[in-house]
């Protein structure tokens, strides 16, 4: 009997050792699982002058994103800065201009809950498909980078103000695209470099870029950017092919 029990005693432990190592070896498994992107945006939508008294015509759209200061607040904390200010202070436009807010306080723009609402709008107003201009500033300067990355054939032209963007995208961006680079030399926030380097290799693959460099101005380039009045005609003089 001793033995029969030294013998039992030996086999539970080897199947204990036997199941222990069949748990702890690594498996590879096959999944799948369906997600479903929702945000919710709230914007501004400003129509020029003409849209309502012209019922034929069609226009041109700017999609402009604020920057980081704006983001995750009350939507007329947008109207601080760019166009949206402007449009408050009088200015008037030759485009449509749609101003959508980001809602997350620290979180990148989500790109493609704004290609949505881009569409919507394109859809249900009289606007060119031709004519849809991008631009943003800081974090919204950096989301306008990733949309022309991503959606190359969507946009006749870009202005982007002290944004930034991975060099190894350059190339997938449209070349028949004009892109308006602006930027402060004593950005202590997105360094200039970001501009500087993402230019300097944009034109080296024979891209149509400008570039405006402001001497003594930091991160609030914005200001001057945007108070550039030739920006808004270079935006309306452009046309996909």
């Amino acid at each position: 009997m001793p033995i029969l029990r030294h013998f039992t005693n030996l086999f539970c432990l080897s199947c204990l050792l036997c199941l222990n190592a069949c748990q702890s070896q690594s498996r590879l498994i096959q999944g799948e699982m369906t997600t479903r992107n929702e945000e919710d945006l709230k914007y501004y939508l400003y129509y020029p002058e003409g849209y309502d008294s012209n019922p034929g015509a069609k226009f041109g759209v700017l999609l402009f994103l604020h920057g980081g200061g704006e983001s995750g607040m009350t939507l007329d904390a947008i109207t601080n800065t760019g166009p949206p200010k402007m449009l408050v202070e009088g200015k008037q436009f030759p485009f449509l201009v749609l101003a959508p807010q980001n809602p997350h306080k620290k979180k990148w723009w989500n790109t493609q809950a704004l290609m949505l609402l881009l569409e919507e709008v394109v859809q249900n107003n009289r606007i060119d498909p031709k004519r849809i201009y991008l631009s943003g500033l800081s974090r919204g300067g950096s989301a306008a980078w990733s949309l022309v990355v991503q959606y190359p054939e969507r946009f006749a032209a870009m202005a982007v103000v002290c944004g930034m963007t991975p060099l190894p995208y350059a190339h997938w961006i449209d070349k028949e695209m004009p892109i308006w680079v602006f930027h402060g030399a004593e950005d202590e926030v997105v360094p200039i470099s970001e501009s500087d380097q993402m230019v300097r290799r944009l034109k080296s693959m024979g891209y149509m870029v400008r570039y405006t460099r402001y001497k003594d101005v930091g991160h609030d380039s914005w200001h001057k950017a945007y108070g550039t009045d030739e920006l808004y005609a270079w935006l309306s003089e452009q046309r996909r092919k």
